[in-house]
């Protein structure tokens, strides 16, 4: 199951957010609405792949812990797939232990934050700090 926000995004940067807690995922969606990115979101690891390969967005934002394919699983395939290896991936999740953060690094996640230290403008703005320098 999967949403993608109807409003005008051609001019928008598109940012897709694997997510499944709905409530969660809708939050995030508004907060980034208002700041004039367009939003997909996906709620589980194969829409996630799908919507990646179809809606080619400029970032993803990844959860871990997802039904189906986790998270870090759906790293590795992005990270392996032509149409996908080169859009940043920042993984948010609620996992903190030193393992995990390495795995998540070493299948090349352009940032790994942990939810309940964000705020969803933190999130935010760690958004655009990743779009920034992949434009340098």
């Amino acid at each position: 199951m999967y949403n993608v926000d109807s409003m005008n995004s051609r001019n928008k940067i598109k940012v897709l957010f694997v997510e499944d807690d709905v409530d969660l995922a809708f939050i995030y969606s508004r907060i980034f609405e208002n700041d004039s990115f367009s939003v997909v979101n996906a709620y589980n690891g194969e829409d996630g792949l799908i919507l990646a390969k179809n809606e080619k967005p400029n970032i993803i934002v990844l959860d871990i812990m997802l039904p189906g394919i986790n998270g870090l699983d759906v790293l590795k395939e992005l990270k392996t797939s032509p149409s996908t290896m080169n859009i940043p991936v920042i993984l948010l999740t609620n996992l903190s232990d030193e393992t995990t953060i390495k795995e998540g690094f070493a299948r090349q996640a352009s940032g790994y934050l942990i939810k309940s230290y964000q705020n969803p403008q933190q999130v935010l703005d760690e958004v655009k700090e990743i779009l920034k320098l992949k434009e340098s």
